[in-house]
């Protein structure tokens, strides 16, 4: 994987599609051209994005319901082949991502992907992107044996960027994604603090909240920065491996100009945080000010205990994913 993590740095673990990837928009491609492709009727493009359901319908499903509307002589599995060469194609970074990235980088931060799918079309999104020469390491379910919101693959990720947690490692983690059961739940459970991507949409579940919405990934960065703007060492993390030379630590100043709320960009959908009034929260409405310590560091009230949790042994990660 990338380079290894260094002592000092928090922790900040990203989901991988609709959040570093924009996912649905890569579908949406691949649908064009399989319908052009096939001189198939250009208006059933919202027919397969509807049975897409931004990934989370099974391929199995979508296709072979594609297969029965168009009459395809082929098999789904040969479908299936072609889709994934198909739909990787289209796969790109926004170079906003990479910037905030970056901006993460040489803020301190060791950086991390944790993805839920199969572990070849994954790990082709991360190289084909160039995402694994940005993050320190990551975690895909299918080799881990475990899916988000399950805490032990959150547990992983942290050891595949080069660290044991050897205290209270989950005060120095943020978890950003897109999709509450899997990403936000799973921060709650394991008792991170997150940052939910909304896409506009408003939040559903009422057991458990992020810590901060946020519109896109950039802001969600800058929003988790300006929360930490003084990433301080380890509180629990320690190194794996020694005599590395430690990045750059320098302090990141945030403009209040870019965190200041606009009206045009609260709405009434948004999550609060825990404790907090019924107004809107989102990432441009919060600043470094009203992020205080207090605020960020209140778990969610079914959060596990902030005590030390020693890492379940796991088995080696196949090479692919380990390369």
């Amino acid at each position: 994987m990338a380079a290894g993590s260094m002592l000092g740095m928090p922790l900040l673990l990203l989901d991988l599609d609709n959040t570093l990837l924009p996912r649905d928009a890569a579908f949406r491609a691949w649908a064009e051209d399989f319908l052009s492709e096939n001189g198939l009727p250009a208006g059933d493009l919202d027919w397969l994005v509807m049975l897409d359901g931004s990934g989370y319908v099974p391929r199995s499903t979508v296709l072979g319901a594609a297969k029965r509307r168009y009459g395809f002589d082929r098999s789904v599995d040969s479908m299936l082949a072609h889709y994934r060469t198909g739909i990787n194609s289209h796969i790109r970074c926004p170079d906003s991502h990479v910037a905030a990235l970056r901006e993460a980088r040489e803020a301190g931060w060791t950086l991390g992907i944790v993805s839920n799918g199969g572990t070849m079309p994954q790990l082709e999104k991360i190289r084909r992107t160039g995402l694994a020469a940005l993050v320190d390491g990551w975690v895909i379910s299918e080799e881990a044996r475990c899916l988000k919101p399950d805490p032990l693959i959150f547990e992983i990720a942290a050891r595949r960027c080069g660290f044991r947690p050897a205290g209270d490692w989950r005060a120095q983690t943020w978890m950003v994604g897109d999709y509450g059961p899997a990403d936000i739940a799973g921060a709650a459970a394991t008792g991170l603090r997150s940052a939910w991507l909304h896409h506009g949409r408003p939040w559903a579940e009422r057991a458990y909240r992020p810590t901060v919405s946020s519109p896109n990934l950039p802001e969600a960065v800058r929003v988790i920065l300006a929360a930490d703007e003084h990433p301080t060492a380890g509180r629990g993390f320690a190194p794996t491996t020694a005599g590395r030379p430690q990045r750059s630590r320098g302090r990141l100043a945030v403009p209040a100009s870019r965190l200041a709320p606009t009206p045009a960009r609260v709405a009434p959908n948004v999550p609060n945080l825990p404790n907090a009034p019924a107004a809107s929260l989102t990432a441009a409405t919060l600043t470094a000010a009203t992020l205080t310590a207090a605020t960020l560091s209140t778990a969610p009230p079914n959060a596990a205990p902030t005590k030390a949790v020693p890492l379940a042994p796991i088995e080696p990660a196949p090479a692919a994913a380990a390369s």
